[in-house]
């Protein structure tokens, strides 16, 4: 009999913050990774046991943002089993607000705003994916 094989849960979190001497503009925090595959990404990670979604993409965007995020909706999730080159992962996307200066902790070693016209090319996983959806407004 074969050994039955489940997608991993994961979460990402979209944290929307002020830009500008003005705070009159808005931009999206993105994470330099620490681990493979290096590049940036949307803040996220793996869910624990006994854990909600809800309550995962909260903890993982404070360990890896140093923030402390109010989460506003769940925007979509992403399933293609070629998102992550490590496993195969489910992920949902949450969109959430934060206040402060981003810092990077944890997995990341850096975390900072980008504007949507300044966004990194070549981000990991399909996290390019996801942020053209959310700046489209496809979800």
């Amino acid at each position: 009999m074969g050994e039955y094989k489940n997608p991993v849960p994961t979460v990402d979190i979209i944290i929307k913050m002020k830009t500008g001497k003005d705070g009159d503009g808005e931009g999206i925090v993105l994470i330099s990774r620490k681990n493979p595959p290096y590049g940036w990404a949307l803040p996220g990670g793996f869910v624990d046991y006994g854990e909600s979604l809800e309550e995962a993409a909260v903890r993982e965007a404070r360990e890896e943002t140093s923030l402390h995020v109010v989460l506003e909706r769940q925007f979509h999730t992403y399933s293609d089993p070629a998102r992550d080159p490590r496993q195969h992962t489910i992920t949902t996307v949450f969109i959430a607000r934060a206040e402060g200066v981003p810092e990077g902790a944890d997995d990341a070693k850096e975390a900072r705003v980008f504007t949507t016209d300044n966004i990194p090319k070549g981000l990991v996983f399909d996290h390019g994916r996801i942020i053209d959806d959310y700046i489209n407004k496809r979800y």
